[in-house]
């Protein structure tokens, strides 16, 4: 018998999953010797009624998965020169994974650190406001997601998006993100996910450097001939002939952007967005979602959007049970993102809440226009903030309301390296406050306490998506530097862990035609 699959079964609270095999078992009239959940969502419509949905598969017969077998490249067609891969984010790592099925050596290059490392120097950063700028929130094994709430969910629909759950699963990741409706892996897996496939890819014979920075490129007749490495801690300068290079350099890359400008390659504006993180108590989003039945769910988590006056907002990264993190990674300057563990377990639920910049806000053809506006940003809040890696924070109520306020109420902030009130009225210009403002009164129609007076703004949150793209035509090269890949979030491919792990897979899949050939 060929495999079934029953689509819409529901299961009200408290029941057990081994319901599913009852219900599959019914339909065989035997017990499946092959049972698969492929779906599992929360209907939360009705509070009274609140059920999970399931998309199941089973078959009377056992059933054996083919592993993928992927061509290998061919000894004679193998590059003289190094692929150079940058950056070892979820782009650089899954291209480089790619690359060794097909038999293609890479050699990454961090400017950070290992993780077990950058999580130490981010442990000091929030403790001592030692900031270092190679290894932090933004830079470091695993980029940006790493200290995330590890959202795997994605806008973009491919193929691609399976094969990037299923790689995570052979690394470590729980299986449940195979059928999840919203999964997540939570930073303190995603740690731990990464050195493994560090130890695949050493294992495999691919090489990574750590503490290099690519510091400059040689273009020669429209051609990526040579690269600049300097190594972050002794400041040595080495030179490399790659054969191609991936350019996976993650969204807050900004000294590589303007290398990038000044040696020619071509960049242009990309729209993004910036805002703040909002605070609340975990269980009143929880009372909000799910009503009495909350305590018996998972961490409420939520997404909002407003289309109000000319430019939309929205929520971003919604981390349930979590904390609001430093995300700084130039001096000077206050970046915050939001980060959650796998438990979700927190006090607070925080999200980033934020509104469109569009490229005609700049009145500037600069490329790096972007890039600047959120530079000025972040350094505002580093002054509101008190000139010390502080953040500036502020009531709801009183931001709405324009006044500073002076004490917290039933919300405090998670933000773990010191708190200073200060009006974000004058941190952030008067087309992003004025957004945020009906936003909030926007959403709070659609989350019954969104805009809860005591809940807590902290300021400010810039690094949602790369400013800038790189141009790359149909081959994924430059369209005008031949050898050069960019690819992922940073050179504005992707938006997100998934999007940017499906990139590096295509671009690796881009190289292997091109030496294929």
């Amino acid at each position: 018998m060929s495999i079934i699959t029953l689509s819409d079964v529901k299961l009200p609270l408290g029941k057990s999953e081994a319901e599913l095999i009852k219900i599959a078992s019914k339909k065989l009239k035997a017990t499946p010797k092959y049972f698969s959940i492929r779906k599992k969502s929360l209907d939360a419509r009705d509070k009274e009624n609140i059920r999970y949905v399931y998309t199941i598969e089973f078959s009377a017969k056992e059933q054996v998965k083919k592993e993928k077998a992927y061509p290998r490249l061919p000894k004679e067609k193998q590059p003289k020169k190094p692929v150079v891969i940058v950056g070892s984010g979820p782009a650089g790592l899954f291209c480089a994974l790619r690359l060794l099925e097909y038999g293609i050596t890479p050699i990454i290059i961090e400017r950070g650190e290992k993780v077990e490392e950058r999580e130490k120097k981010i442990a000091d950063f929030t403790k001592n406001k030692r900031l270092d700028v190679n290894s932090n929130v933004q830079f470091g094994e695993g980029g940006a997601g790493t200290f995330s709430d590890g959202k795997l969910n994605t806008q973009t629909h491919t193929s691609f998006n399976s094969e990037v759950l299923e790689i995570f699963v052979r690394h470590g990741a729980p299986k449940e993100i195979l059928w999840l409706n919203k999964p997540h892996l939570g930073s303190d897996n995603l740690k731990n996910i990464v050195k493994n496939m560090r130890e695949n890819i050493l294992v495999r014979g691919g090489k990574i450097l750590f503490n290099t920075l690519l510091s400059d490129i040689k273009i020669k007749n429209g051609k990526l001939t040579e690269i600049s490495l300097e190594n972050t801690r002794t400041k040595e300068q080495t030179m490399l002939e790659p054969s191609l290079l991936v350019l996976a350099i993650g969204h807050s890359a900004r000294d590589t952007f303007e290398k990038l400008y000044a040696r020619g390659v071509q960049i242009k504006q990309k729209d993004f967005a910036v805002g703040v993180r909002i605070e609340h108590l975990q269980s009143s989003i929880g009372f909000a979602q799910y009503g009495k039945s909350y305590s018996l769910l998972p961490s409420a988590d939520y997404k909002l959007v407003s289309k109000g006056l000319n430019r939309s907002a929205f929520t971003f990264c919604m981390c349930p049970g979590g904390f609001v993190m430093p995300a700084s990674s130039e001096e000077n300057s206050v970046v915050v993102n939001g980060m959650s563990n796998y438990a979700r377990n927190e006090r607070n639920a925080n999200s980033a809440l934020i509104t469109q910049v569009r490229k005609e806000d700049f009145l500037s053809d600069y490329p790096l226009a972007g890039m600047e506006f959120q530079r000025k940003l972040e350094r505002n809040a580093f002054v509101a903030g008190g000139y010390s890696y502080c953040a500036p924070v502020q009531l709801v109520g009183d931001f709405l309301n324009g006044k500073t306020s002076d004490k917290f109420g039933e919300v405090l902030p998670s933000y773990g390296a010191g708190t200073k009130f200060a009006d974000l009225n004058e941190v952030l210009p008067k087309f992003i406050t004025e957004s945020l403002k009906f936003a909030l009164t926007d959403m709070d129609r659609k989350l019954k306490g969104f805009a809860s007076p005591e809940g807590v703004l902290t300021g400010v949150e810039t690094r949602t998506s790369s400013p800038i793209k790189i141009e790359r035509d149909e081959t994924f090269q430059s369209v005008n530097v031949q050898g050069l890949y960019p690819c992922g979030e940073g050179a504005g491919y992707a938006g997100g862990i998934t999007s940017s792990a499906v990139d590096g897979l295509k671009v690796a899949e881009k190289i292997f035609e091109r030496l294929s050939v």
